[in-house]
């Protein structure tokens, strides 16, 4: 009776011993006796004790840091260069038993990596094109790691460069050399703002001397057919008026010499001297 219990207390205990719950984020890969013998997705899984061994592998997205280097440029400068990378372990079964069984440590790997990676890019570049094109670096960077993590059964999610610091003593060069520029791009568009300033007053002045100047030619073009039109009627008027002046002048002078005019019958007087003079007689 006692051995009966004993065993059955010993299948309680193996059993739950050989419990194993693999979470959502993680896969199981099982080995029986030092090899490879099945995978575990998440859930509730048992394997034998002493017998089986699971080890467990993240599948979420990690970070590693490459950790700040000095790397030569290609104009022969020291930078401080760091990056980091962001990667997970692919959660199919091939991929997961590649992280585990084609390399040794993968974080360890993707940093030393990366750093190598990093020497070889930047050291073909300027230390100012390497601050210009940290998005190419960038790029460059993600894509070897991606080649060649491939086997690892891993995926390079991005890369971000951290920082590309030169030595103190360039920095402050460089930050002389941009405020210098800074400044003389200011110069140039004050210049320039200054320039379409004058150009438009210089508009606006020679607009405001066409408008005095048509409206000058304007006025006098006026004044013109004012005088034209007074000329013209002074014109009619003294032309005839003078011609009857003359007239009357001769009759005048006629009868101051006492000369005879003889009158018709049932004339006037006055019709008479009209006559004479050359002005239309009054009607009866």
């Amino acid at each position: 009776m006692g051995f009966i219990i004993g065993f059955f207390v010993f299948v309680i205990v193996l059993f739950f011993s050989g419990i194993r719950i693999v979470r959502p984020t993680q896969r199981g890969l099982v080995e029986r006796l030092g090899k490879y013998n099945r995978f575990a997705d998440s859930g509730f899984h048992w394997i034998i004790p002493i017998i089986d061994v699971m080890y467990k592998v993240n599948i979420t997205e990690m970070m590693v840091d490459a950790e700040p280097q000095e790397i030569i440029t290609d104009d022969n400068l020291n930078a401080r260069v760091d990056a980091q990378v962001y990667f997970k372990v692919k959660s199919d079964e091939e991929s997961v038993k590649s992280s585990q069984y084609n390399v040794n440590n993968y974080q360890w790997q993707i940093v030393n990596l990366a750093r190598t990676t990093l020497r070889n890019i930047i050291g073909t570049l300027t230390l100012k094109s390497a601050n210009s094109e940290r998005g190419r670096i960038n790029e460059d960077l993600y894509e070897i790691l991606q080649k060649e993590t491939s086997k690892w059964g891993l995926e390079i999610v991005r890369t971000e460069l951290k920082e590309i610091d030169p030595p103190p003593d360039v920095q402050e060069t460089m930050n002389k050399v941009v405020k210098a520029e800074n400044e003389k791009m200011a110069a140039v568009d004050f210049a320039t703002a200054a320039e379409t300033a004058a150009d438009g007053q210089k508009r606006s002045d020679i607009k405001k001397a066409e408008g005095v100047k048509q409206s000058r030619i304007l006025e006098a073009q006026g004044e013109a057919e004012a005088i034209k039109l007074v000329n013209e009627a002074a014109n009619q008027y003294f032309i005839g008026n003078a011609q009857i002046l003359r007239k009357l002048e001769a009759v005048e002078k006629a009868l101051k010499d006492n000369a005879k005019v003889v009158v018709p019958t049932n004339g006037e007087l006055v019709n008479v001297i009209g006559e004479l003079a050359g002005v239309v007689p009054l009607k009866k």
